[in-house]
C-alpha cells in the first residue's frame, strides 16, 4: 500500500488549489459527511480535452472505460460502446453521446505529480482523522451532455473536482442496507460488481449535490451514488486515497462472506471511527493460507 509523499502542490499547479477556508470545511466533515468545497483547478494545461486525449493514448487498455452516455440510473449489464476510439470520444465529447473514465492517471508522471500535489494540500487534515493516505489514485471523467453514470459505490475516500460543464451527483448514506444489502458489499469485496440495483423508491432518500467548475464534492467510502451530467459536456477529476480504516472495512466484509457461507448471520462492519480490525486480521490470516476463495 503506497502512501502519499510530501510533494508541494504549488510547484505542480502554480498556486494552492484548496484555500484555508476550504481545508477547514473539509476537516470539519471528513471522513463521513459529503460536502462541497471550492477549488482553483478549473483551468489546467494537463486537463484540456486535447491533453486528455493524449493521456488516453498513453494509458494501458485496462485503465480506460468508455461507453454510451444515454444510460438509465440502474444498469444490469456492461453498457454498449459507441464505436468511436477513446481519443475521438474525448475530442468530440460534446457530440459523441459518451461517458468515459481514464483510470489511474498517476501512471503518467505529470499526472502523478498533479495528483500527489493535490493530496499533499489536504494531507494534514486527512491524516489527523484517518491516518496515512494509502494507495493514491486519480481518475478523469469526460461526459457528453445529459450523460448518466449509473448507481454504484466505490471503496476509496474521494474528492470529485468539477473542471468543465456541470453535473448533479445524488448520494445515499453509506452502510445503509435500505440501498445496498450487506451480502452485496461482501460480493463486491470478493471481486463482484460495483454497479448497484436501482429502485425508483430510493429517489426520495438521495441527497443531490450540484457541481459547477470551481466546485468539488467529497464522497465517503462506499456511499452509493449516481451522476447526471448537465446540458454541456463535462470534465471532472477524481482524487482518491485509501486508509487503514477503509481496508479494515473491506476485509471485514470479506470475513463476513466466509461466516455467512458457514451459516452465520454476521454483524456488518461499523462505520468510522470503529476500526473493524479483529475481523480484518482474521480475514487476512485466512487469505495468506489460501482459504478465502
Amino acid at each position: 500500500m503506497n502512501a502519499v509523499s510530501p510533494i508541494i502542490a504549488e510547484a505542480r499547479t502554480g498556486r494552492p488549489v484548496f484555500s484555508p477556508a476550504a481545508r477547514a470545511t473539509f476537516a470539519e466533515n471528513y471522513p463521513e459527511q459529503p460536502h462541497i468545497l471550492p477549488h482553483a483547478l478549473a483551468r489546467h494545461d494537463l486537463l484540456t480535452l486535447d491533453a486528455l486525449a493524449e493521456l488516453a493514448g498513453q494509458l494501458p487498455p485496462m485503465s480506460i472505460e468508455y461507453n454510451r452516455g444515454d444510460l438509465p440510473i440502474g444498469v444490469d449489464d456492461k453498457p454498449e460502446a459507441t464505436g468511436l476510439s477513446i481519443e475521438d470520444t474525448i475530442r468530440h465529447i460534446a457530440a459523441s453521446n459518451s461517458w468515459a473514465v481514464l483510470k489511474n492517471i498517476e501512471q503518467v508522471p505529470q499526472y502523478g505529480g498533479l495528483l500527489h500535489g493535490l493530496l499533499t494540500e489536504l494531507q494534514t487534515e486527512i491524516e489527523r482523522a484517518t491516518g496515512a493516505m494509502l494507495r493514491p489514485q486519480g481518475f478523469v471523467f469526460i461526459s457528453s451532455p445529459d450523460a448518466v453514470t449509473p448507481f454504484h459505490f466505490d471503496p476509496e475516500h474521494n474528492i470529485l473536482l468539477q473542471l468543465r460543464g456541470s453535473k448533479v451527483m445524488t448520494q445515499f448514506p453509506a452502510g445503509d442496507t435500505r440501498f445496498v444489502a450487506d451480502e452485496f458489499h461482501e460480493q463486491y469485496h470478493s471481486g463482484g460488481p460495483r454497479e448497484l440495483t436501482w429502485n425508483d423508491s430510493f429517489a426520495e432518500h438521495g441527497r443531490p449535490f450540484a457541481l459547477r467548475p470551481g466546485e468539488a464534492l467529497y464522497v465517503p467510502v462506499m456511499a452509493p451514488h449516481f451522476v447526471r451530467n448537465g446540458a454541456d459536456s463535462s470534465v471532472s477529476l477524481s482524487i482518491t486515497w485509501r486508509s487503514d480504516w477503509s481496508f479494515n472495512e473491506a476485509d471485514s466484509r470479506g470475513m463476513n462472506r466466509i461466516l455467512r457461507r458457514l451459516g452465520f448471520a454476521p454483524a456488518a462492519p461499523g462505520r468510522f471511527p470503529q476500526s473493524n480490525r479483529p475481523k480484518a486480521l482474521a480475514y487476512r490470516a485466512l487469505r495468506k493460507l489460501g482459504l478465502t476463495d
